[in-house]
């Protein structure tokens, strides 16, 4: 038994080491992109005849906190009138249908092409609703925005021009967030989703390799979509399996670092909860669906295959991260009662190089957004260790969601709800569409912070404190984790 927790213990490091690879592969690509100057063809506005017709699609489901400020926001796009169109695609069920339709009406009698498209049946869901308005669209070029983002006038300036290469299918742009500093969990999912928008799409896009649409803030030419298979509302991350489908067809994806798109943050520990679980089995979806024939496909490098195999199960590593905690403790005692495994756990150290390339990796991209002063490195020191402790405590909610999709249970699409807080006046307190059910995962994560409380008395029992940073930031994640999830049902 003793060797068989040590084997699985090992594999799991020596995953993770691999992954850290990846990513230490995408900070070596990041690093190069900022050398090299973006030659890319685009159209010419001052020509008329150069300027492409659009349509902006805005897939919407019972938002009431947003939609007003949503079509507010997008009535200021500057663009031609006459070359452009709002689709409003709304799946409503409340009666956020009928203020819709009012504040649509208003902005129609000032001159906008915006239509109202609404569906009885809501087949696909989201990925249902955008293919839908796309059999109508007018559009040579569609851009999507989510309920919460709150693209700055200048965006279609930003991002059409880019289309003049006829071999480009995408054009996306980097996620603001308009209240990162409202909480301790919004600042850790901005930091999280900082990483990705800055190191990993600027590193795989300049590597060529598959980056993903993110299912806003971007814009497909319309002939990429239909030639990659339209959407489809098979998996829960639609944007990622069309994405994948198209790269695969041979279309290229522009990412835009510098062009930021605002948008809002869950600011309860449920909603983000939600989120995360759709976006962690969407991608095991995915990977199930997308995988094999991104193996198999001949033209296609080692390296994108290899950053494809990791980025389709990004994911998955919180099942390893899982893993790797809870056979901790039972391999604390292990190497406290077998003396001749200690050349062994000698050797094993060696994969705290991990800790140490994410530690660099993210310390480029909250660099890039806070600054390099000492300050900000002390602050991102912290952060990078708050971060990581409460990843490890979303471990069991974010693996059940990754086992479902590696198995193939379908679920419904669950829209993360959306609040209107920009500050901390502001309360989520009323929001209507929160969920009060407390979840079996709630019960087992304060299990496990429990267990981790163990693992911490163990550390003085046995006078062994090599784990001990480990089981502090479990015990504090998983802590955080439970007490938020408690306080979001009252």
């Amino acid at each position: 038994m003793d060797f068989a927790i040590i084997l699985i213990y090992t594999l799991a490091l020596l995953l993770i080491l691999l992954y850290s690879l990846s990513q230490l592969s995408l900070l070596i690509n990041y690093l190069r992109s900022k050398k090299k100057n973006d030659n890319s063809a685009k159209y010419n506005f001052s020509n008329p005849e150069e300027i492409p017709t659009v349509t902006i699609q805005l897939p919407l489901y019972n938002e009431m906190y947003v939609v007003e400020r949503l079509l507010e926001n997008i009535s200021k796009i500057d663009y031609p009138t006459n070359k452009l169109e709002i689709q409003v695609l709304d799946d409503s069920t409340d009666e956020t249908i009928a203020t819709t339709a009012e504040q649509i009406q208003k902005l129609q009698k000032k001159g906008l092409d915006i239509q109202h498209i609404t569906r009885i049946d809501r087949t696909g869901f989201k990925a249902g609703a955008l293919k839908e308005g796309l059999k109508i669209a007018k559009g040579e070029f569609i851009a999507i925005f989510d309920s919460d983002f709150m693209p700055k006038s200048d965006w279609l300036l930003q991002t059409v021009p880019y289309f003049k290469d006829p071999n480009i299918g995408v054009v996306q742009t980097r996620w603001g967030h308009i209240n990162r500093d409202y909480s301790l969990l919004t600042k850790i999912q901005a930091f999280a989703l900082d990483f990705h928008f800055i190191l990993e799409q600027v590193g795989r896009n300049f590597g060529k390799h598959f980056i993903n649409f993110n299912g806003t803030a971007g814009i497909w030419r319309k002939e990429c979509i239909m030639d990659a298979g339209n959407w489809s509302g098979d998996t829960l991350t639609e944007d990622l399996d069309l994405s994948y489908r198209a790269q695969m067809k041979k279309w290229k994806f522009k990412y835009l670092e510098n062009v930021e798109t605002p948008a809002e943050l869950p600011v309860v520990i449920s909603a983000a909860r939600s989120q995360q679980f759709r976006w962690n089995k969407g991608a095991a979806e995915n990977f199930q669906k997308n995988y094999s024939k991104l193996l198999f496909d001949k033209t296609l490098s080692a390296g994108t295959k290899f950053h494809g195999f990791f980025h389709l199960l990004n994911s998955s590593m919180f099942l390893l991260i899982l893993l790797l905690a809870i056979l901790s403790v039972p391999v604390l005692y292990i190497k406290n009662t077998n003396p001749q495994f200690s050349s062994y756990f000698n050797v094993i150290a060696f994969f705290a190089i991990s800790t140490l390339i994410f530690f660099i990796c993210y310390w480029v991209t909250y660099a890039k957004i806070h600054g390099k002063g000492i300050g900000s490195f002390f602050k991102f020191i912290g952060m990078f260790l708050t971060f990581f402790s409460i990843a490890m405590g979303f471990s069991v909610h974010n693996s059940l969601a990754v086992l479902e999709g590696h198995f193939g249970k379908k679920s419904d699409f669950i829209r993360t709800p959306k609040f209107n807080i920009n500050n901390l006046k502001d309360s989520w307190k009323g929001n209507k569409y929160l969920s009060r059910n407390l979840s079996l995962s709630t019960i087992v994560e304060g299990l496990l912070w429990l267990y981790f409380g163990f693992a911490i008395y163990s550390a003085f029992v046995l006078e062994d404190f090599g784990l001990i940073i480990f089981h502090l930031m479990l015990f504090a994640g998983f802590g955080y984790v439970v007490f938020k999830s408690l306080l979001s049902k009252v």
